[in-house]
């Protein structure tokens, strides 16, 4: 195969796809070729650029289940969806704090930051314009004044920028790594050791395209987190604290589930059943700690683990389990 994309990085879709099908690739069918080759996009967004003939075979429009020939050229754009038409809305999130350039909150659980396909409102972003309607006019049309996401079942401390210039700073912060983030999560089986450190690459799934992977150098993004053991039970989850160095998509998830122990209640990336019932993915994050974007002081912020957590945690103690470190 003779790949040619222009795209930002690994993880994000590249605009334009150029590719040329080889001999081992020959009688695959148009939109599994796409699956395997164009990085960062989903098998229905893929099928789309295909309907609406943006994606062509020898500049050819061609069906989805069209098997391809060695030598063919596959070429064209992605499908892009319109933008979604932002309203205020009243969303709940907690405020932690508040002043002209930022605005720190914790976002509840079952919370999708910014509308997308499949969730057009109801999201933190509707809920942000509600609260400040200056935030519309902050970096990206669809995400104003977005920095950072969290997973829309992650819980947790998020910063948000008021002003162009503070989006500017702490986006730049958060792309050089000079914010530390500390979560919490809920893990399943007890260590072996009581703390340690996972060094991988990441990028998406080969196949299942909604997960990411640990995968080698060539083709992933470099990912570090480190890790203690908080608290262990004797049903057998562990209560864990990890920093990420680097912030990748499904990050924690994916370290956890690579060490076998994945974060309790992710039907994504360990057990679609579970024994044992949780109302969400056990993770929380905890702490944030930045440079002010116009002080530069060094500020950090804590969010207190949601009611549903605190409540699981709460169980599980009931059991027995050993404190291992300061609580939280």
């Amino acid at each position: 195969m003779s790949p040619s994309f222009q795209k930002e990085n690994n993880n994000s879709p590249p605009a334009a796809v150029d590719l040329t099908v080889l001999p081992e690739h020959s009688g695959s069918r148009f939109d599994h070729f796409l699956v395997q080759f164009v990085p960062g996009t989903s098998r229905n967004h893929l099928v789309q650029s295909i309907r609406e003939g943006l994606l062509r075979v020898d500049g050819k429009i061609k069906k989805s289940s069209y098997k391809l020939k060695a030598g063919e050229s596959v070429a064209g754009s992605l499908f892009a969806p319109p933008a979604p038409s932002l309203i205020p809305q009243q969303v709940f999130f907690e405020i932690l704090y508040e002043d002209d350039s930022l605005l720190i909150i914790s976002k509840p659980p079952d919370l999708v930051v910014h509308p997308a396909q499949g969730n057009p409102d109801g999201t933190l972003v509707n809920g942000l314009l509600y609260h400040c309607r200056e935030i519309a006019a902050v970096g990206d049309e669809v995400r104003p004044g977005i920095v950072h996401r969290l997973d829309k079942d992650t819980s947790g401390v998020m910063v948000v920028a008021k002003s162009d210039q503070a989006h500017r700073i702490l986006s730049e912060a958060f792309k050089s790594r000079e914010m530390d983030k500390e979560y919490l999560c809920l893990v399943r089986g007890l260590m072996k050791e009581k703390q340690g450190r996972v060094v991988t690459h990441i990028a998406r799934h080969p196949v299942k395209r909604q997960k990411m992977a640990v995968c080698d150098e060539s083709r992933g993004r470099y990912a570090a987190s480190s890790w203690e053991v908080l608290e262990e039970y004797t049903s057998g989850w562990s209560l864990l604290r990890v920093k990420i160095e680097t912030g990748r998509t499904h990050q924690i998830r994916v370290h956890m589930s690579h060490l076998g122990h994945p974060v309790a209640g992710d039907t994504l990336y360990g057990r679609a059943r579970q024994k044992m019932k949780f109302p969400r993915q056990m993770l929380h994050a905890h702490r944030l700690t930045l440079k002010h974007p116009v002080s530069e002081e060094m500020v950090s912020f804590t969010a207190p683990l949601w009611p549903d957590f605190r409540e699981k945690i709460d169980s599980l103690r009931t059991g027995g389990y050993e404190i291992l470190q300061e609580m939280i």
